[in-house]
């Protein structure tokens, strides 16, 4: 039989879409339709072995907009219950839609230690710095001093960076994107999909009613994109600017940005990306820097391999099974013993 070759629209069912006009979830939603088909020829499945799980918050009404199988769960607890889904079929490839409330808060504990046991995950976290759906809370990405409904007085709680917070709990594959950017987002999407091991999608989103150009400093036009992000690819020098004149060196163990050809920095001098590198010390220092001292960084900033927690839950299973053939998966967690339940 043929293989089935799909478009984006294959992955798109007919329910309107309620995200409020100019939500930056709407270019998130393209982005992902875009990337699907190009992961379903890379991966070889077909459209029914996509399954998208989601929390609770704006971004988690994700599933009720695709063709695939879905799960709306409960809040904070997509990771875990998409944990479970891919250990037991781990033929699917398994997305998660999440915010930064939804991911960090409540579902901190989930979101890392599904980084820290690298389960084959797609997860997309929907940074808008707020709480949309429960009409305009700050969350633990917001911005320190920002007065919301819940922080009348300006927030007094340091926020979390998702991509560094990934990157210490020990995720294989970590990426930044902006939602303006939809072939990045896209080509990030891909990437991650077909990386063996949890991947974490940082996307930097537009709430248009509770937080509107909370990433406008950055992030706003193309122009301003150009010189205030470095777009980080594995292998070329880290360089950013309209033309590319501006770039990142380490000046003792610190980074620093400068301007090649002045003060004696050549394209020697600047520091070329290994997104592979073990070690995560730039790969932090990366995923942590802000404007206006440093561009931020958007891109892969993390592609390492390591074994699955789903394939070695499977081998663990095989290996028993060989020596033990009528042994269940239940025997493995269990040692072995009976359990009853009255």
């Amino acid at each position: 039989m043929a293989k089935r070759e799909y478009t984006p629209n294959d992955f798109r069912n007919g329910n309107a879409v309620k995200w409020c006009p100019g939500c930056g979830d709407h270019a998130l939603f393209n982005s992902v339709l875009k990337a699907l088909p190009e992961v379903a020829e890379r991966l070889d499945i077909p459209r029914e072995n996509f399954a998208f799980v989601s929390g609770i918050g704006c971004s988690s009404r994700f599933v009720y907009y695709m063709n695939t199988y879905g799960f709306h769960t409960i809040h904070g607890r997509a990771a875990a219950i998409s944990t479970g889904l891919k250990t037991a079929r781990p033929d699917l490839s398994v997305w998660v839609c999440s915010g930064d409330g939804d991911s960090l808060a409540i579902g901190g504990n989930h979101f890392i230690h599904a980084c820290r046991r690298n389960i084959d995950l797609n997860l997309i976290l929907f940074n808008n710095e707020i709480y949309g759906l429960t009409k305009g809370q700050y969350s633990p990405t917001s911005k320190l001093g920002k007065v919301t409904k819940t922080s009348p007085f300006g927030t007094i709680e340091e926020p979390f960076s998702p991509a560094v917070l990934a990157i210490g709990a020990k995720a294989s594959f970590v990426a930044r994107t902006i939602d303006m950017e939809l072939d990045l987002t896209k080509e990030l999407l891909v990437e991650g999909a077909c990386h063996k091991g949890m991947s974490v999608v940082e996307a930097l989103v537009n709430c248009v009613i509770f937080n509107h150009k909370t990433h406008a400093d950055y992030a706003d036009t193309k122009a301003i994109r150009e010189e205030r992000t470095i777009r980080l690819v594995h292998g070329e020098k880290m360089l950013f600017g309209a033309n590319k004149e501006k770039g990142l060196v380490l000046d003792g163990l610190k980074l620093k940005v400068v301007t090649v050809g002045e003060d004696g920095y050549t394209l020697d001098d600047v520091l070329t990306h290994d997104a592979h590198c073990e070690d995560t010390a730039l790969h932090t220092m990366l995923a942590s820097m802000r404007y206006p001292e440093f561009p931020v960084a958007v891109g892969i900033i993390r592609d390492v391999a390591r074994p699955t927690y789903d394939s070695e839950v499977a081998r663990q299973i095989e290996e028993q099974q060989s020596v033990k053939p009528n042994m269940k998966a239940d025997d493995l967690f269990f040692g072995g013993e009976t359990w009853k339940v009255e």
